[in-house]
C-alpha cells in the first residue's frame, strides 16, 4: 500500500489529507499530521472522501439529453451544448434569465473567474455561493 498526498476536495478549506491506495485502487484516508489547515484533523465528509471515488453511481464523463435521454457524449459536445444553450436564453428572455451558482468545492481562484465570466461573458449579476444558504 502507498500513501498519496492530496488536498480535500468538499470545500474550500483545502485540508490536507493522504489516500491509501491498493492495487491501484483507494482503500481509505488519513490527515496530513503537518498540514497547515487540517494539522492531523478532518471532518467527517474528508473522512469519507475515498468512498465515491469508485463507486458504480459516479459520472466519469458527460451526458447530453437525446429524444428525452441522458446519453454519454464528448466534452466538446457537451460544451458546445451548454454555450449555445445560455446563448439562446440570453438572446431570447435576456440575460438576468440566467443564474449562476458559485461552490464552496472551488478556489477562491475559480469562484473569482465564475463571477467574472457571470458579469462579463453572461452579463448579468445573478450568482450566488452555496456557503451564503
Amino acid at each position: 500500500m502507498r500513501d498519496v498526498m492530496t488536498i480535500c476536495c468538499y470545500c474550500g478549506c483545502g485540508c490536507g489529507l493522504y489516500l491509501h491506495v491498493e492495487n491501484e485502487r483507494v482503500v481509505g484516508v488519513v490527515p496530513s499530521r503537518h498540514h497547515p489547515v487540517s494539522q492531523n484533523n478532518l471532518c467527517v465528509k474528508g473522512w469519507h472522501i475515498h468512498e465515491f471515488i469508485h463507486h458504480p453511481d459516479r459520472l466519469t464523463g458527460p451526458l447530453v439529453r437525446k429524444k428525452g435521454h441522458l446519453v454519454p457524449a464528448t466534452w466538446d459536445e457537451a460544451l458546445d451544448r451548454t454555450a449555445d444553450g445560455l446563448r439562446r436564453c440570453g438572446e431570447k428572455h435576456g440575460p438576468d434569465a440566467v443564474g449562476v451558482l458559485a461552490s464552496a468545492k472551488c478556489t477562491n481562484e475559480e469562484n473569482y473567474l465564475l463571477q467574472k465570466f457571470t458579469r462579463a461573458v453572461l452579463g448579468t449579476n445573478n450568482i450566488d455561493h452555496c456557503a451564503r444558504l
